[in-house]
């Protein structure tokens, strides 16, 4: 018998694997949702990067309808989205933009929504922020502007009337830089000491599932990593 029943939106990414394989670790049942199935997943929900935002929505609705029937979750994780730089006059100006947007803001939407249905009371909804995105980010403009939609999202999901179960925690985490592998290969020359551990994460998101130590609803988390030491600080 599992402990309890979460789902992973970005399985199959670093972070996203990572929570995986911990909270399985943990006895709990686990979901995943991604472009490509994850393995150590009990269910995989894949969705068509080529279908429209309502499209995507759909597969993971139907999905998560099919592989819960009348049960509810614990949490739903959402660690989706990847990086593109540029300003507004780059050349793939327009065409990172819309990669950011789809990545991010299509992913966290979708969801909420999937929160609204299958989320237990008092559950917990987690969305993929970025700390540079409090402030301009005009080396990544469609970044940026991806995650500051995410962020107000997550303050909308932590008011009253939000469409979320009754107690249900909505969180944004907001990291620097995440010590994964592609980023090690792309930024070699880095200080790693002042990078997010997934390992930090994924016992941070199992503390929350369970209810221990969580923010204010509605809360943006940044994770400010120095020395190899992270703290938790609400923007």
């Amino acid at each position: 018998m599992s402990v309890g029943r979460i789902v992973v939106y970005g399985g199959r990414g670093a972070l996203g694997a990572a929570l995986v394989k911990h909270f399985k670790a943990h006895n709990y049942w686990v979901g995943a949702i991604d472009l490509v199935a994850n393995e150590e997943a009990d269910v995989n929900i894949l969705v068509a990067k080529e279908d429209n935002w309502s499209s995507q929505a759909s597969a993971v609705i139907s999905g998560l309808t099919e592989a819960l029937g009348e049960d509810k979750i614990d949490a739903i994780i959402n660690v989706a989205g990847g990086w593109a730089g540029g300003n507004a006059g780059s050349k793939d100006f327009l065409k990172n933009c819309e990669l950011m947007w789809t990545q991010s803001v299509w992913s966290s939407t979708i969801t909420a929504q999937a929160a609204s249905k299958f989320l237990k009371e008092g559950g917990l909804i987690s969305l993929p922020g970025a700390q540079p995105a409090l402030n301009g980010t005009p080396g990544m403009i469609g970044y940026g502007l991806a995650k500051a939609a995410v962020h107000q999202l997550t303050k909308s999901l932590g008011e009253d009337k939000s469409g979320l179960p009754n107690g249900a925690t909505a969180l944004a985490l907001l990291p620097v830089t995440l010590d994964t592998p592609m980023n090690r290969k792309w930024m070699s020359d880095a200080d790693f000491s002042t990078w997010t551990s997934l390992d930090f994460i994924a016992a941070l998101f199992l503390k929350w599932t369970k209810g221990f130590d969580r923010p204010q609803t509605g809360s943006l988390v940044q994770l400010i990593t120095k020395d190899n030491k992270t703290d938790l600080v609400m923007a």
